[in-house]
């Protein structure tokens, strides 16, 4: 029964967003952030946490000010989600960078018979992302958490997401279907920027703290030889979007001839890559997730 009231409460919020003006929707999912910030404690007090873990060296006002901001990035990136599901969002003029990433991806992408394995993260728009490579002839296979609610994982999350022909591997599958998919020079995303557990796990740092992390994507490096390349998207000032498709990581860690401590290289490798982008734009990380597992 909740599930079939959960579907339906979204499928009419689905419905409403359709014909509500652009501005109106915007201001919605910010006033609903907003509400967010100052009602639910509990995941503002983590927010908080990580930021304070992240940049000790601000003040207080400085990381009260950021958390807002953060939150204030995860409604922006709500309503254009909505906007995209109902193609009320024109995915090429958002993307200010649009002639440049073009040609760096043809340069990358096209006539190459590796193996492609973007690596990202939960910054930004990563929604516009895969949205913008598959539109353009380069659709991703993702592993992605089977939804609490089938009903709508798979009638309206799925759906959109493979609009442009992108698709989705659940975890329980995602080893074989990733290896197949390189095997044959197709591309592969991952977001790697949760925590992690289970057998393919190793301990890294992050921001300068121990973190548990997946080591799929230095394993995967070392027995298949993708292209790994970091690819992010970062909101600009003017509301759009620049693309950043850094070139590929090729590190194999060969100071050493320790095959655990170079996945755990390789894997501090694609952090600390990620921890840059995030200092650049620190308010268009999910800064709400639990990445340190933090007692809350």
């Amino acid at each position: 029964m909740r599930e079939y009231l959960e579907y339906y409460i979204v499928k009419s919020i689905l419905f409403l967003t359709k014909f509500l003006p652009i501005s109106f929707i915007y201001t919605l999912c910010k006033t609903i952030a907003s509400w967010f910030f100052k009602l639910d404690k509990r995941r503002r007090s983590l927010t908080l946490k990580n930021l304070h873990l992240a940049f000790p060296q601000k003040s207080e006002s400085e990381i009260l000010a950021l958390a807002y901001k953060a939150y204030e990035s995860v409604a922006i990136t709500l309503a254009e989600t909505l906007l995209m599901y109902h193609e009320r969002l024109d995915i090429d003029t958002m993307i200010a960078n649009k002639e440049e990433i073009l040609a760096r991806i043809d340069h990358y992408l096209a006539n190459n018979n590796r193996g492609k394995l973007m690596i990202t993260g939960h910054f930004s728009n990563w929604e516009l992302l895969a949205h913008f490579f598959a539109k353009h002839g380069h659709p991703t296979k993702n592993i992605a958490r089977r939804g609490n609610n089938h009903l709508i994982d798979e009638n309206i999350i799925l759906r959109f997401r493979q609009r442009y022909g992108n698709t989705h591997i659940y975890k329980k599958n995602a080893i074989i279907s990733l290896v197949k998919t390189l095997k044959v020079g197709g591309m592969v995303s991952l977001l790697f920027d949760q925590k992690a557990s289970g057998v393919n796990t190793i301990k890294t740092h992050f921001f300068g703290q121990e973190v548990d992390t997946i080591d799929i994507i230095a394993q995967l490096k070392r027995k298949f030889n993708p292209l790994v390349f970091p690819t992010f998207i970062a909101r600009l000032p003017d509301g759009r979007y620049n693309v950043i498709m850094q070139d590929p990581v090729e590190y194999l860690a060969e100071e050493t001839m320790e095959p655990a401590e170079q996945i755990i290289a390789m894997s501090q490798r694609y952090n600390d890559i990620l921890e840059e982008l995030i200092k650049q734009y620190p308010e268009q990380w999910f800064w709400m997730h639990n990445r340190w597992r933090l007692p809350q």
